[in-house]
């Protein structure tokens, strides 16, 4: 095991750079997840760490070395990538010895290796077979089984899941927790899908066109994002994001006025007002008029899309018994904690 350390770490193609000097430190351990839309630059921040990418500028160091000049081989990681990249014509057992035969290692010693990363992924059955003969999930579990094998220092994981059903992702999420926890090995894991990154983070790094714009436990940056991108990125429905305006008496949004606790240096000002589906309260009485233009009946409960008084659009979550009628206007509260203040025209908390 070991820490991986980014040190205003860099990377520009051509005159283009990607990454603007990113700083992390990840523990012992610790399974961060890298999170942020396509394009974004955290699949080449991976593969920086990986060294499948040179670093422009800036530092990566493993388990205390810097690794910048270093060959991938030689970082002692071990990568799992979204399309699997098993050999067709290999059987399982094979696919997951390989890489040790090319390091030379003794047949009892692989043998050993393979029979208890089969277990552990429960593929004992499946060791013969060849990868044709597998389902998705089981041949991702046979990719993650490669990289155990190898016992390295760090787990590095490339968007693993984006190739399968939405069923198989969950379980496989599932299986990729319990492992990290078992073998309690340090890993750097990559996705564009926020609920991914949040039920299998213990901390996040949040991206946004290069930049880190924030690091921190999953349910802190839910219930404090630093900027009204993570602020919409993280949650689902997204965070609703309306323009408003601090006043003496709360927080004025459409024809609506939202009591609101003080904000120091922020009276009478453009704000940017964040306001989760799920903090908004049913309310015959509520200061927001939310006219339904759609409804999405989820069982467990209602997600309801519509719009307030000055046509701005606005997503609310309510219980599975409320079911309104298109067309029909329902009433809203939030306490004024649940209420996020963003700046305009910078994104930044208030």
């Amino acid at each position: 095991m070991a820490t991986v350390n980014l040190d205003r770490v860099r990377k520009s193609f051509a005159d283009r750079e990607v990454v603007h000097g990113v700083t992390c430190d990840i523990a012992d351990g610790e399974l961060v997840v890298v999170v942020g839309p396509s394009g974004c630059g955290k699949s080449t921040l991976l593969r920086m760490v990986a060294g499948l990418e040179t670093v422009t500028a800036g530092t990566v160091a493993i388990d205390g070395r810097v690794v910048n000049g270093v060959e991938p081989k030689d970082r002692d990681i071990a990568m799992v990538f979204q399309n699997y990249a098993l050999y067709p014509h290999m059987s399982v057992y094979d696919n997951m010895a390989y890489g040790l035969r090319m390091r030379r290692m003794g047949r009892s010693e692989i043998k050993r290796r393979v029979g208890r990363a089969a277990e552990i992924l429960q593929l004992d059955g499946l060791l013969q077979r060849k990868p044709r003969q597998l389902s998705g999930g089981q041949r991702q579990r046979v990719a993650m089984g490669r990289a155990i094998v190898r016992d390295p220092k760090v787990f590095l994981f490339d968007e693993p899941l984006s190739n399968l059903d939405a069923q198989l992702r969950v379980q496989m999420r599932v299986e990729i927790k319990r492992l990290q926890q078992e073998l309690e090995t340090t890993s750097l894991y990559v996705t564009h899908d926020q609920v991914e990154a949040m039920t299998l983070a213990d901390r996040l790094i949040v991206m946004n066109a290069g930049n880190v714009d924030q690091i921190g436990r999953p349910l802190d940056l839910y219930e404090r994002p630093a900027t009204s991108f993570v602020a919409a990125f993280i949650g689902s429905p997204a965070m609703n994001l309306v323009a408003g305006r601090l006043n003496g008496n709360g927080i004025a949004i459409a024809d609506a006025v939202l009591p609101i606790a003080p904000v120091n240096g922020a009276a009478d000002r453009r704000v940017l007002a964040g306001l989760r589906p799920e903090h908004l309260d049913l309310s015959s009485d509520g200061p927001l008029a939310l006219r339904i233009e759609l409804l999405e009946r989820l069982g467990a409960d209602t997600i309801l899309h519509g719009r307030l008084a000055d046509g701005v659009r606005m997503t609310a979550r309510t219980p599975a018994h409320f079911v309104p009628e298109l067309g029909e206007t329902a009433h809203f509260a939030i306490r004024p904690e649940r209420i996020h203040l963003f700046d305009p025209d910078s994104g930044q908390r208030l």
